[in-house]
């Protein structure tokens, strides 16, 4: 993504996403595991009771009563083997540690089982885990204590209710249990009554002991709620923290990216300008790491062009000035008016020089430093071509200068060019080769259906290939062949190269059929506007 804000945006819904998903599963893994601690909280006191009044029965009369009870409770219970029950290694150690074992057949069916010994099991299959279990526990408790005697009940239940019943089991009074006389009227005649709190978040259930006129009531049971406030809060507190983490994440990185941006800034500024920041990526600080290596070697090639113009300056200053000096003592001890003449012409000359000179650094620096104003039209570059050759031609003539007519199509010798800086490039160019030829120097304009190409050949001495790239740096001047007798300030060349930047094209030297030095000019036909 380009934008830092997309990326932050991006980043914090995947965030959220990914929070939500695993929110999700959090929130079903934790309700299926509460769900089967709820159902094995429901069923472990009614299978106990069942085991235990079997193990009491003597065993011929065991099958019998488990029919009876299944009928009266509406499970179906049956007496196996370990082997025979199905059940895992896993699912037996799990019973044995909760006391009974629950397996879901579908979503209404469960599967339930409880140790009655050694190799024996108890189990049954309970369709409605919630009242149905509750309402035969009830049963299978009131006729457990009619067995007992009236005050021996409340200690036996007391005894029963430990290990087996995640709920309160109490024996009331009727005038303790607060019912209406109609509920206490069902209770007599041998219903059970089940009664939901004001809140509707649990249930009790009543029956009553006909021979003491007690109640037996189980609960209040909690009903499974899959939300509770616990869980919520923690689901909360988790998506929070991620998110918080996220955010941390997605802000710690491009704050450390800034910070390297900042410190190279800091560097910069005082005074360390080879310094860059290598910050990747696309987007805004990316961009910004980007823009701010642009201006710092934007700057230091500034500083350094200052550098070089300054020692350019005064080095090429110092040469024309002290002939201007030397004429004016040789005018002040002239003694005949032809004398203080030859002077004058002199230092003419040297005024020109320096005009010159002037024009040059002011050139180079507009082209150097800053981005011209480039006025493109459409031009006839071959006539540009002739115009230059041809007041080079009455400029001098020591050297023949040619002019070698282009010979294509007539659109095609047009071009976008700025008229005055091409014109610039083509005359220094020429001016150039002039210095360096030894007697002759050839011109041409070529062009294709995109680029154009204008070609300065010489019979000079030619450049070494290992020079080629220096030819164009400012102030610089090639030795041997090509020494400071031939003239120039060292900036000619370099303004050609920078005229051709701000024409998108390039220029280029490489060895002439003539013997000496081949400049060339390349830029494209159209340009952008």
């Amino acid at each position: 993504m380009s934008s830092i804000f997309l990326r932050i945006y991006g980043g914090l819904l995947f965030t959220l996403v990914l929070v939500a998903v695993l929110s999700g599963i959090s929130v079903t893994l934790i309700n299926d595991h509460r769900l089967g601690e709820y159902r094995e909280d429901m069923v472990r006191g009614t299978f106990r009771l069942v085991s235990e009044s079997l193990q009491e029965l003597p065993e011929q009369e065991r099958q019998a009563w488990l029919d009876e009870w299944a009928y009266r409770v509406a499970i179906p219970f049956s007496v196996v083997t370990v082997d025979q029950s199905g059940l895992s290694k896993k699912a037996l150690e799990h019973m044995d540690r909760s006391g009974v074992s629950v397996q879901m057949l579908d979503n209404s069916r469960a599967l339930v089982s409880t140790r009655l010994d050694q190799n024996r099991l108890l189990q049954g299959c309970v369709l409605n885990i919630s009242e149905q279990i509750i309402n035969g526990t009830l049963s299978l408790l009131r006729e457990k204590l009619l067995r007992y005697a009236p005050a021996e009940r409340e200690q036996r239940l007391q005894a029963l209710a430990v290990g087996s019943f995640s709920y309160p089991v109490h024996l009331l009074k009727e005038a303790q249990a607060r019912l209406l006389p109609v509920q206490q009227e069902e209770l007599r005649q041998g219903s059970m009554l089940m009664l939901l709190d004001e809140e509707g978040q649990s249930i009790s259930m009543y029956t009553s002991l006909p021979d003491t006129g007690q109640l037996l009531r189980l609960g209040p049971l909690r009903l499974l709620n899959p939300y509770p406030f616990k869980l919520m809060i923690s689901i909360g507190l988790f998506m929070l923290t991620s998110i918080s983490l996220a955010i941390y994440i997605l802000v710690r990185g491009m704050e450390k990216r800034l910070r390297r941006l900042e410190r190279a800034a800091t560097r910069f500024s005082r005074g360390d300008f080879d310094v860059r920041v290598s910050i990747g990526g696309t987007d805004s600080i990316g961009r910004l790491a980007s823009a701010f290596n642009a201006m710092a070697g934007y700057i230091q090639r500034l500083l350094s062009l200052k550098k070089e113009m300054i020692r350019g300056v005064s080095h090429e200053l110092r040469t024309p000035v002290a002939r201007l000096r030397f004429g004016l003592d040789l005018i002040a001890d002239a003694e005949t008016s032809e004398e203080r003449e030859k002077q004058l012409e002199g230092m003419d000359k040297d005024i020109e020089e320096l005009d010159n000179l002037v024009d040059e650094f002011l050139t180079y620096a507009n082209l150097e430093q800053s981005a011209p104003e480039i006025r493109y039209k459409r031009h006839d570059v071959d006539k540009v071509v002739a115009q230059v050759v041809s007041e080079y031609g009455r400029l001098q003539d020591r050297v023949d200068i040619e002019h070698i007519p282009c010979n294509v199509l007539n659109p095609r010798r047009f071009a976008d060019v700025d008229r005055r800086y091409i014109h610039r490039a083509i005359q220094n160019l020429i001016g150039n080769a002039c210095r360096y030829a030894d007697s002759k120097v050839q011109v041409r304009f070529s062009s294709t259906q995109e680029t154009c190409r204008v070609d300065v050949d010489d019979d000079g001495p030619g450049i070494a290939e290992e020079e080629w790239d220096r030819v164009f740096s400012a102030f610089s001047r090639l030795d041997d062949s090509r020494t400071r007798n031939t003239g120039g300030y060292g900036l000619g060349l370099s303004i050609v190269r920078r005229i051709m930047y701000w024409h998108n094209g390039r220029a280029m030297v490489s060895h002439s059929p003539m013997g000496g030095a081949r400049f060339s000019l390349v830029w494209p036909r159209k340009q952008r506007r």
